[in-house]
């Protein structure tokens, strides 16, 4: 089983690849079929094997040479590694997909904001569609209440919160972060995306005195908040329980 997730991983990641590329430049992302971006070359199904193609290509592009990004195998590797962990939070089943989708939906929609510095409404849209079925998928198949008020509360609290933010820093906060906080909200629900909304900005501001003391960035340069909400969201998701337990623990 673990095999196989792997291999779903690197599939799913490679489609993010599609994704990241494509979106942004108003593309299809059906058509046409995989190419180089430098020479326009159609790719044969065996230079489209995820990490095998860019080990045995050696990072270049087997029709003109020139040099494929890291970016493409990093996507890949990473998305695996996240289908691994939620394995292992979630053992196989509709929380395992769901979260697993999700995860590939933020990866895609981070990777995309720190490369362009925006945050496609179709990937957050994409969010709150599955969440949505995986609502009705637990209802139907396991009788879970959708708590819908939870998530509804969750979306508007948590949009809301980020647009007084953008307001009030005056373009602080992008029009991206606004949609895909509240889209989380509604999978979170309210409680779970306050916790979000915590260690996203507790990640941002150690990463973010990491980059200047490392000399990364400048105190003016324009730093995209968005691969922050998808760090928090990971975090919650994986120890958001622990988390409120450890801090009721300690104020009790």
């Amino acid at each position: 089983m673990t095999l196989l997730i792997v291999i779903y991983g690197l599939i799913i990641g490679s489609f993010l690849n599609v994704l990241i590329y494509r979106i942004p430049r108003g593309e299809s992302i059906a058509w046409p079929g995989s190419h180089c971006p430098a020479c326009g070359h159609p790719l044969s199904w065996y230079d489209n094997i995820p990490l095998f193609s860019y080990m045995v290509l050696r990072g270049k592009c087997r029709y003109c040479g020139t040099g494929i990004s890291a970016v493409y195998p990093l996507v890949e590797a990473s998305n695996a590694l996240l289908y691994l962990i939620m394995y292992g939070r979630f053992g196989f089943g509709a929380d395992f997909i769901f979260y697993s989708l999700i995860s590939s939906v933020l990866l895609a929609a981070a990777i995309i904001d720190l490369k362009e510095m925006i945050i496609p409404d179709s990937l957050v849209l994409s969010i709150l569609v599955l969440a949505l079925m995986h609502k009705a998928a637990n209802y139907f198949l396991y009788g879970i209440s959708p708590q819908l008020i939870g998530s509804i509360s969750g979306m508007l609290i948590a949009g809301g919160l980020f647009a007084a933010i953008a307001l009030i820093s005056r373009g602080g906060m992008g029009g991206g972060d606004i949609t895909l906080i509240g889209a989380l909200g509604f999978v979170l629900g309210l409680k779970y995306v306050l916790l979000n909304i915590f260690l996203s900005f507790i990640s941002g501001a150690i990463i973010s005195v990491f980059l200047l003391a490392a000399k990364i960035k400048k105190r003016k340069d324009p730093v995209p908040f968005g691969p922050f909400i998808v760090l928090g969201f990971y975090m919650t998701v994986l120890w958001g329980k622990d988390i409120i337990n450890l801090y009721i623990n300690l104020i009790l």
